[in-house]
């Protein structure tokens, strides 16, 4: 290591090390798992389960992205919306991304497999491994389909919120990880749209380097369609009741708009839009999930449909 190399590491700071675990990331994942748990039980979640479960996945996933930070750092000098982070910029050697990876997996595994139970910590570790490895390391950069099939561990938080509570797989848990498996491409590719070039320069075979700009949005369109189809499932089973399937209505509308809005917009920052609105889309309808459960369990008012 050079001297100034050595320098910028030894004066990294905690700031480094909360960026390697993609915080933001994180806790639209940890509002999934947390709502996820409050919905699997009709009243309220125990404290304990509520804070350790989720602390435990929080930690998983911050592990499996710092992960992601430590393979990805040559890729990441090469892309404007990655290249100052604390590994590209030399504030934190590999070694010490490794270990810190490596110990709060490791504390994350053991809330969970202690105070929560194994089927939560199991699952847990498929996901981080789904993501650190499989995504990472071979998907990413093999085949263009990559956010589709990694999709299915970025789906997972609100099944493991849901078992950390009652210990089982139900089929109403796996409605919710269908709808964020069916929500990944478009939202993802939107942003692959706008970074369209920087994936070029950096060998990623995303869908808009392999196929072009306009095929991505023809399947940004098809997703979202899917998307829209999928969330409207947990009403028809009787999940939810009125204020979700309103919710729903509005929110895939919007999601239709800009996906439409990629296709025949012009604005050089529709991608962006795009992208932005489908994180507000996601974390809306968790919430409008919550309040439907907890309103359909104070009033007694259950619609479903068989």
């Amino acid at each position: 290591m050079t001297y100034a190399a050595a320098k910028a590491v030894s004066s990294s700071s905690w700031r480094d090390y909360y960026q390697l675990c993609k915080p933001r990331v994180v806790m639209l994942m940890i509002l999934t798992s947390a709502i996820g748990m409050l919905l699997a039980v009709p009243g309220m979640v125990p404290l304990h389960v509520l804070i350790i479960g989720n602390l435990g996945i929080a930690l998983c996933a911050g592990s499996a992205a710092a992960i992601n930070h430590l393979v990805d750092r040559h890729i990441d000098e090469k892309m404007a919306r990655t290249f100052n982070r604390p590994l590209v910029q030399g504030r934190l050697a590999p070694r010490q991304a490794a270990w810190f990876a490596l110990i709060i997996g490791c504390t994350g595994m053991f809330l969970l497999c202690v105070f929560i139970n194994v089927l939560t910590a199991m699952l847990t570790l498929a996901s981080l491994i789904g993501y650190a490895v499989v995504y990472t390391l071979f998907l990413k950069r093999t085949t263009p389909q990559n956010i589709v099939i990694g999709g299915i561990a970025g789906a997972a938080p609100p099944l493991l919120g849901w078992t950390a509570v009652t210990n089982e797989v139900h089929a109403h848990a796996l409605l919710l990880v269908l709808i964020i498996f069916a929500w990944t491409p478009p939202h993802f590719w939107a942003l692959a749209v706008h970074r369209r070039d920087e994936y070029a320069k950096a060998d990623i075979p995303m869908l808009p380097v392999t196929h072009g700009i306009a095929y991505t949005k023809l399947h940004i369109l098809l997703y979202t369609i899917m998307l829209c189809l999928v969330s409207l499932l947990p009403w028809f089973t009787g999940m939810f009741g009125w204020l979700y399937l309103l919710g729903a209505v509005v929110l895939g509308a919007g999601f239709m708009y800009w996906s439409l809005a990629m296709i025949f917009s012009k604005k050089p920052g529709v991608g962006m839009d795009t992208f932005r609105y489908s994180i507000v889309y996601l974390m809306a309808l968790f919430v409008i999930m919550l309040l439907d459960h907890y309103l359909v369990a104070t009033a007694s008012i259950t619609t479903p449909i068989l």
